[in-house]
């Protein structure tokens, strides 16, 4: 693998795939890290994820409180990792191979794949969708012929940034953030008159199960979905740079823009019942219907924008997990074969299945079981070591770190195996199947059929594991012994 990165001026091909950034190559402060995270989560579907919640039949002050709860502790869980990224340099899905094997751990990198190449696709989705919303208000039409447009000019730009790499994402999140950040404040001085604060205080309570339910929606949707790259982005800095900082500028960067667009969906959809099923079917073009004529264009751009954003993050990043799975290719080919499955998804959801919210839905929360329980053996691995990386040992398997480390990838099965028996996505069809253990806490119709307990329990149960039975392994790998 050629470890040489373009670093001069213009937009030019990066060629570091899964292999050590070396020092010369760098540079930075943690304080840098803000500007991806914050890009890639500043999007206006954190707006409509405020009817998300409060369709569990909670009230506005509980979705709030599990917002701020689960926000902030998801996004910390990726600082955490984002750790291991500047004691590695290498992506988070090489640095993996330290608890799970460097072959053990292409169970973990196809989940992983899975994962970021499921929300790029969804983030287009939403794009495409919200396009074609924002034309048809402005009378030049949002049929099909919109649509594919649409899909064309978004694709584009995220294979394309995709493509070129680190630099290059790193240059256009400053312009993202900047863009959408400012657009995103005249949005919401547009938008809040049409907040009904007697309706939002009438909203009623729901239940211990409800709020969970809420609570683990919000992780998987946030930080959760983000945590099996956070090391992609750290792994460039120097290795003096402070850890401290590293999460620190991770969590505020990843946080502070759903915490505030979340809050404002609450009050929107509070509001209003008819924006929160509007949201289910176009859950970012259903908030342009407020805007006056003049602001829809803007509008449209500070919703691609961001949106883009986060697509672009989870292409560089569901390329590096393809290749760590084993294909032997180039990263920018791994991304332009991402980018094509993109397509491909996206084609499908918007001219021919149709039914958004309960796909999305299930989505995240049946591949957020296996990425917590990943997360939990990840979080301890990094918690447990001391001392820096064996960096060539990452890709040997009669290395330290050994070629498949059993206990792991069966704690990830066994977690997975129990987490699906306690979520439910009933509305959709291919998940059905979910949910089997829910009987002693009244089956798949019961108070806590949507608490989504299988996702903290995956959790909880890879990080005590992880903790308790790796110790003594990990003291031996960072004696040099396997």
């Amino acid at each position: 693998m050629d470890a040489t990165q373009a670093t001069g001026s213009g937009f030019q091909v990066e060629h570091n795939g899964i292999n050590v950034i070396v020092d010369e190559e760098r540079r930075g402060i943690p304080r840098q890290l803000f500007w991806p995270w914050f890009s890639a989560n500043i999007s206006i579907l954190g707006v409509s994820y405020g009817a998300y919640a409060l369709g569990f039949g909670i009230s506005f002050w509980q979705a709030f409180v599990v917002g701020v709860l689960g926000v902030t502790f998801s996004f910390l869980l990726c600082g955490f990792v984002a750790v291991a990224g500047k004691r590695g340099s290498a992506p988070t899905m090489v640095l993996s191979r330290a608890a799970f094997g460097v072959r053990g751990n292409r169970l973990a990198s196809g989940i992983s794949w899975l994962l970021t190449v499921g929300w790029e696709t969804v983030l287009v989705i939403t794009a495409t969708l919200a396009t074609a919303t924002v034309f048809e208000r402005l009378g030049a039409g949002g049929g099909v012929g919109t649509q594919v447009v649409a899909l064309v000019i978004v694709a584009a730009l995220v294979v394309g940034a995709g493509v070129l790499g680190f630099d290059v994402i790193m240059r256009i999140s400053s312009v993202i953030t900047v863009v959408t950040a400012v657009l995103t404040v005249v949005y919401v001085v547009l938008a809040a008159p049409t907040i009904d604060l007697g309706a939002v205080a009438a909203l009623p309570s729901g239940d211990t199960g409800a709020v969970i339910g809420a609570l683990v929606l919000l992780m998987t949707g946030f930080g959760l979905g983000w945590v099996n790259v956070a090391a992609d982005y750290s792994r460039y800095l120097p290795r003096t740079s402070s850890s401290r900082g590293v999460v620190a500028w991770t969590t505020i960067g990843g946080a502070a823009g759903p915490l505030l667009l979340l809050t404002f969906g609450l009050l929107l959809a509070g509001s209003s019942p008819e924006l929160s099923e509007a949201i289910s079917a176009d859950p970012v073009g259903a908030l342009a219907a407020a805007m006056p004529t003049w602001f829809l264009v803007p509008f449209a751009i500070v919703a691609v924008l961001g949106l883009v954003g986060g697509a672009v993050l989870d292409i560089y990043s569901s390329g590096l997990a393809l290749l760590a799975t084993g294909l032997k290719v180039s990263r920018p080919t791994a991304a332009l074969i991402d980018g094509a499955i993109m397509v491909v998804g996206t084609v499908y959801v918007v001219f021919v299945a149709g039914d958004f919210q309960a796909q999305f839905i299930g989505f995240l929360i049946t591949l957020g079981v296996p990425v917590a329980a990943w997360c939990g053996i990840m979080l301890a691995d990094v918690l447990l070591r001391r001392a820096p990386y064996a960096e060539d040992d990452l890709y040997r398997p009669r290395g330290r770190y050994g070629d498949v480390q059993w206990f792991p990838v069966a704690v990830v099965v066994v977690a997975s195996v129990l987490g699906w028996g306690l979520v439910v996505n009933a509305n959709a069809a291919w998940l059905t199947w979910q949910g089997y253990l829910l009987g002693p806490l009244g089956g798949r119709e019961g108070a806590w059929a949507y608490a989504n307990l299988g996702v903290l329990l995956a959790l909880v149960l890879g990080f005590v594991a992880t903790l308790v039975e790796s110790r003594a392994r990990v003291a031996r790998q960072e004696a040099g012994a396997r």
